[in-house]
C-alpha cells in the first residue's frame, strides 16, 4: 500500500517476522523504542512492520496492543502459518522507509546493531547484512550444521551468499523495490537479496542467545530450507544426475569386466548373486535419487503455474496518527 503523497516517506522501516514470540515481545518493544529514540535524535523517522505468520499463543494480541499505543508500528496477520520467508516478504511489501532492515523478533539480531548498518547505508551501500563473528547460546552441532550449512550453499548456489549472514540485513529503497518484482513461490530471501546485485556490504557482530522460547528453526526446517534454496538458485542437482549416471556406468563396466575376466581366464567360479544384488541396489538407489531431484523440480513449476498468493492477510492494525516525531505513551 503506497504512502499517500502528503505523507512523508520514513527514514527506516524495520520489518519483524513473528510466530509464537508471547514471551519475547514485552522486551522486544522496550529494546525497540530504545534504539528507535537514538534514531530520531539524528532527524530519522521510522516505522516497525510486525508479521503475524498464524501465531497460536497470545502474539497476536499483544501485538495488537502495541499498535494501539504506538502509531507507527503496524501489524498484518497471516490467515495461517505461511512461514518465515512469505512473512518477510509481506513485509517488503509494506515498507516504505528509504531504508529497509529485516530483523528477527527473538533478540538474536540485536536491533543495535541497525546504527551500524545504516552508516554503512549513508556511505552509499544498497544492502548492508549482519555477519555472526560468534553465536552464544548454541551447542557444538548447531554452530557445526550452520557453518556446513552455509558453505554448501556458498559452493551450490552459484550466486555471491555471504558465508554466516542470516536474513538480518539492511536494504535500500531500490533494492527493495526490485526484490518485490520478484514472486516466486520457493522462496530463499538471502539468495534473492545476493542475486539482485547493487553494492552490497557486511557488518560484523556477535549474535546473542534467545531471550526466551524455543528456535523456530529445529534441524528438519533448515535441511527443508537449504534444498529450498539450492533448487531455487541451482541446477545442481540435476547435473548431480549425470555424474552419479557416469560414475555407475564406470563401476558396472569394471565390475563385468573383472567377472568376465575370472570366468575366462581363472578357474575361480564367479558368485553372481552377491555381486547381482550389489549392482541392483545400487542402481536402483541412484535412480530413486535423481527422480526424486526431478520430482521436486517438477513440483516446483507445477506450484509457480498455479499462480496461487505468496500469503492471505486475515487482519492489519494500522493507526493513523499526524505526529511523526514522536514516541507515543
Amino acid at each position: 500500500m503506497p504512502l499517500p503523497q502528503t505523507v512523508q516517506r520514513p527514514t527506516l522501516s524495520l520489518v519483524l517476522p513473528i510466530y509464537n514470540e508471547e514471551q519475547v515481545i514485552p522486551e522486544l518493544d522496550k529494546r525497540l523504542k530504545s534504539f528507535l529514540s537514538g534514531v530520531l535524535d539524528v532527524g530519522g523517522s521510522w516505522e516497525v512492520i510486525f508479521v503475524n505468520d498464524g501465531s497460536v499463543d497470545a502474539s497476536p494480541r499483544l501485538l495488537d496492543q502495541l499498535a494501539a499505543n504506538e502509531a507507527r508500528y503496524r501489524v498484518v496477520h497471516f490467515a495461517r502459518n505461511f512461514g518465515h520467508q512469505a512473512a518477510i516478504t509481506a513485509g517488503l511489501d509494506r515498507a516504505e522507509g528509504d531504508a529497509v532492515v529485516i530483523m528477527d523478533a527473538d533478540l538474536q539480531d540485536p536491533p543495535e546493531v541497525v546504527s551500524d548498518m545504516l552508516e554503512k547505508w549513508r556511505e552509499g551501500y544498497d544492502v548492508v547484512y549482519g555477519v555472526r563473528s560468534k553465536r552464544h547460546g548454541e551447542g557444538i552441532f548447531k554452530r557445526f550444521s550452520a557453518a556446513i550449512f552455509y558453505r554448501v550453499m556458498v559452493a551450490a548456489l552459484g550466486v555471491k551468499l555471504p558465508v554466516d549472514a542470516g536474513d538480518f540485513r539492511l536494504m535500500s529503497r531500490p533494492v527493495v523495490l526490485t526484490l518485490r518484482s520478484l514472486r516466486e513461490r520457493h522462496r530463499f530471501m538471502r539468495g534473492l537479496v545476493a542475486w539482485v546485485g547493487f553494492r552490497q556490504t557486511s557488518v560484523r557482530y556477535e549474535r546473542p542467545q534467545r531471550f526466551a522460547g524455543e528456535t523456530k528453526y529445529p534441524l528438519h526446517k533448515m535441511v527443508r530450507f537449504a534444498f529450498d534454496g539450492i533448487t531455487s538458485f541451482s541446477t545442481a542437482p540435476l547435473k548431480l544426475a549425470t555424474w552419479v549416471g557416469a560414475f555407475s556406468g564406470l563401476g558396472a563396466v569394471a565390475i563385468g569386466g573383472w567377472a568376465l575376466y575370472v570366468r575366462l581366464f581363472t578357474d575361480k567360479t564367479v558368485q553372481g548373486w552377491t555381486t547381482l544384488m550389489l549392482l541392483l541396489a545400487l542402481s536402483t538407489s541412484a535412480q530413486m535419487l535423481m527422480i526424486g531431484f526431478l520430482g521436486d523440480y517438477v513440483g516446483r513449476i507445477y506450484e509457480e503455474i498455479k499462480n496461487r498468493p505468496l500469503y492471505i492477510v486475515a487482519k492489519e492494525t494500522v493507526i493513523e496518527d499526524e505526529r511523526p516525531g514522536q514516541l507515543l505513551p
